[in-house]
């Protein structure tokens, strides 16, 4: 057989992501300071663990309903009627899936909406898997809205890159690798551009309770309220807009793989059909494990992730040009021109010092960054704080 003849033209315009690269490099070192992993370092809550253990006990290991079992989704629905305001669950004009994932939820709303020759609209930076949305669903190449340096994806950023060809603007609040979290402004300027434009808005918000008090803002439907901002909170937004939220983050389960996604019924139930026959559903007890999540009270580890993003920015800021996160457990700063460095290079040195990191190019068009995970233990993110500043200053 000849796999060059035999692979897909898909697959050969898909390249490794370059967070692997970092894997490998630092698969030699000894106990490295490790500040490239997107994922947190607390324990799944036990009523969490706990649930998933009755659910196996009993026997309910076999498939679900490929939109999720019926408690999960009524949960879901509670949630959003009361977070986003939403009302349209009950006559049928919105509807909410649990997917396998925030990824996998993006998947299929890609393989929904993109046909050949179709766009839609991503933010440079970027998580990994946006780029290669629209290659897997085989309709070519995203358009990047470059956000540098301030990494705001705003409405006058987008407006230009949109055409009679875009399927759907995708925003992601807090980010991944930046951690910057947009305004409700922003957000409603961003809406508002999509509504008139009649192209879908996807909130990519599997950080939405990972936002850190000086970042939230007053609700806009209950000012006595703070919360992060998203387009879905403001009036008329259940009509354009695709919810994509997760639990893996905020609760400490990314292995799990759950993840769920809620917009008009329309668009949620053409992913469901591709779900049934893709992922089918995603995974049995993980869904009547995650039931519990939403009493679960997370504000006591989202205030200790606050206090190592305050070590962050004590730590760069001054070095550096480095936008404060506001929520998630990444921040990205600059390579000051001056040390002549590419972001791959600069993780090569942090490499010698026994400092994984992340380079700025396995999120962008650009190489001139770093992302950091602060999701490690206080000490050991101390010590490779203290690393980091002394490369910067080269």
């Amino acid at each position: 057989m000849d796999p060059a003849r035999l692979l897909s033209a898909r697959v050969r315009s898909i390249d490794v992501s370059g967070i692997r690269r970092v894997f490998e490099l630092g698969a030699s070192l000894k106990d490295p300071i490790n500040l490239s992993i997107g994922q947190p370092d607390f324990p799944t809550p036990d009523p969490i663990k706990r649930a998933a253990e009755r659910a196996i006990d009993a026997d309910k290991n076999g498939y679900t309903l490929t939109t999720g079992v019926p408690e999960l989704r009524s949960r879901i629905v509670t949630h959003l009627e009361r977070d986003l305001g939403w009302t349209g669950f009950a006559d049928g004009r919105s509807a909410a899936m649990v997917t396998s994932g925030t990824s996998g939820a993006l998947l299929l709303a890609a393989l929904a909406l993109l046909d050949p020759g179709d766009e839609c609209v991503i933010p440079d930076p970027y998580f990994v898997i946006y780029p290669n949305l629209p290659k897997m669903a085989g309709a070519g190449d995203a358009v990047l809205c470059d956000t540098y340096p301030d990494f705001r994806m705003t409405a006058d950023r987008v407006e230009p890159l949109l055409t009679e060809r875009t399927k759907f603007v995708l925003m992601v609040s807090p980010a991944n690798p930046t951690g910057v979290t947009l305004t409700t402004d922003e957000c409603r300027d961003l809406l508002e551009l999509c509504r008139s434009r009649g192209v879908p808005l996807i909130c990519d918000e599997i950080y939405d309770e990972f936002v850190f008090p000086d970042a939230a803002e007053p609700d806009p439907r209950d000012p006595a309220r703070r919360v992060a901002p998203s387009p879905a909170r403001l009036e008329g937004a259940e009509g354009h807009v695709i919810v994509i939220r997760g639990f893996g983050k905020t609760y400490g389960c990314t292995g799990w793989r759950l993840g769920y996604a809620a917009g008009p019924e329309p668009f949620i139930r053409e992913m469901a059909k591709l779900q049934q026959y893709s992922f089918v559903c995603a995974p049995s007890m993980a869904q009547w494990g995650v039931i519990e999540a939403f009493d679960c009270d997370m504000s006591g580890t989202i205030a200790r992730y606050a206090r190592r993003r305050d070590m962050v920015v004590e730590a760069l800021a001054p070095l550096t040009d480095l936008p404060k996160p506001g929520g998630s457990f990444f921040a990205f700063f600059e390579i000051p021109e001056r040390l002549g460095m590419t972001g791959a290079r600069f993780a090569e040195a942090c490499v010698e010092r026994n400092v994984l990191v992340i380079p700025g190019g396995a999120f962008s068009a650009r190489d001139t960054h770093v992302r950091l995970s602060f999701a490690v233990p206080d000490d050991r993110l101390e010590r490779g704080l203290g690393i980091l500043a002394d490369l910067l200053r080269g």
